[in-house]
C-alpha cells in the first residue's frame, strides 16, 4: 500500500498527535489546548481571540482537505485524523479566561465529543470529509455554551 501525502499527514494528525495509541482524539484536544495555553500566556484576550477565531477556520479549512486526503488510505473517518478535536477544543476555549476554565472547556468538549448527544452522532454519521470535522465543531459549541452556562452561574455565586 502506498503511503499517505506527508502535508495531509501533518495537517490531519494534528502534528502527530494522532498517532497516540491511547486515546489519539484527546490527544489532539490536548495539544490543542497546550497551544491555547501558549497563545494565552503571550497574548492581550482581543488578539487571543481574533487568534483563535483564525485557527478555526484556517483548521477547519485544511483539517477538511487533510481528511479528504487521507481516507482513501486509512479509512473513512481514520482515529489518527484528529484535528476535528483540535478544531472543536478551541470553540470553548474561546471563553476561556485562565487555566481552569481551559479544563472546563477541555472536558466539556471531551464529553460531547465521545458520547455525542443532542444530534452530534447524526453529523458523525454522515459520510465525506465534512462531517468528519462537523460532528466535533458541534460538540465544540454544545461544550461553549454550557461551559457560558457554568461561567454566568459562577459570576452570579461568586459576588
Amino acid at each position: 500500500m502506498k503511503r499517505p501525502p506527508l502535508l495531509p499527514v501533518i495537517i490531519g494528525t494534528g502534528f502527530g498527535s494522532g498517532f497516540w495509541p491511547w486515546g489519539p482524539g484527546t490527544a489532539g484536544a490536548v495539544l490543542a489546548t497546550l497551544i491555547w495555553w501558549g497563545l494565552w500566556a503571550v497574548l492581550t484576550p482581543a488578539a487571543l481571540t481574533v487568534v483563535l477565531l483564525a485557527l478555526i477556520v484556517v483548521f477547519t479549512i485544511l483539517g477538511t482537505w487533510a481528511t479528504a486526503r487521507l481516507e482513501p488510505y486509512w479509512g473513512e473517518d481514520p482515529s489518527r485524523v484528529v484535528v476535528d478535536e483540535m478544531v472543536g477544543v478551541w470553540i470553548p476555549l474561546l471563553l476561556a479566561t485562565n487555566g481552569w476554565w481551559a479544563l472546563l472547556a477541555l472536558l466539556l468538549f471531551r464529553f460531547f465529543d465521545i458520547l455525542k448527544p443532542l444530534g452530534i452522532r447524526r453529523l458523525d454519521e454522515r459520510p465525506g470529509a465534512f462531517w468528519v470535522m462537523g460532528d466535533d465543531i458541534a460538540a465544540g459549541i454544545y461544550a461553549a455554551v454550557v461551559e457560558y452556562g457554568v461561567m454566568l452561574v459562577y459570576s452570579q455565586t461568586a459576588l
